[in-house]
């Protein structure tokens, strides 16, 4: 489709590299950061399902499940933030849009909030829940629906992460 001479055209749209958006961190053409991200998202929501649990039935049972999940949750999301900048880092198609850094920024955000929301817990789970570990755990699951909506237009708008080739996964 021909350009019309009075259309804006983006100058990163004709770089060399804008189209380089295979994954450069997978295993058999699969992208290791798009498979690591379920548990983290799943175990922010859990924390938070925890806290709301313990304030609804004051059993100190869901404060150790809420301290448990949010240290995994945080550990395995610094995980799957180390796949995500491996890819931030080697493809330079990637790393080229705005979208990405906006998604790497609330990722890191996210990240933060989960560990502040585990160390907050460590000392003493019972006592950390109301009112901050509730807050906490809440600005998280808001964080991880941010992030989780830009991650997903990353792959759906941008095909950031999928094969334009069939043969290759």
């Amino acid at each position: 489709m021909a350009r019309k001479p009075h259309q804006l055209r983006d100058p990163f749209h004709d770089s060399d590299h804008y189209y380089m958006t295979d994954s450069f961190v997978a295993v058999a053409g699969h992208p290791l950061h798009a498979m690591s991200v379920a548990f983290p998202i799943a175990l922010a929501f859990a924390t938070l399902g925890a806290d709301v649990f313990y304030w609804w039935t004051g059993d100190p049972f869901w404060t150790r499940a809420a301290l448990y999940s949010s240290g995994f949750g945080f550990w395995l999301g610094v995980a799957a933030g180390i796949t995500g900048t491996g890819e931030l880092v080697f493809g330079p198609g990637i790393r080229r849009r705005i979208a990405v850094w906006t998604h790497f920024i609330a990722a890191v955000t996210l990240l933060s909030i989960m560990g502040a929301n585990w160390g907050l817990r460590i000392a003493d789970h019972e006592a950390a829940v109301l009112p901050y570990g509730i807050l906490m755990s809440l600005l998280g699951a808001v964080m991880t629906g941010f992030a989780g909506w830009h991650g997903g237009k990353l792959v759906f708008d941008h095909q950031i992460g999928v094969s334009a080739d069939p043969g290759k996964g």
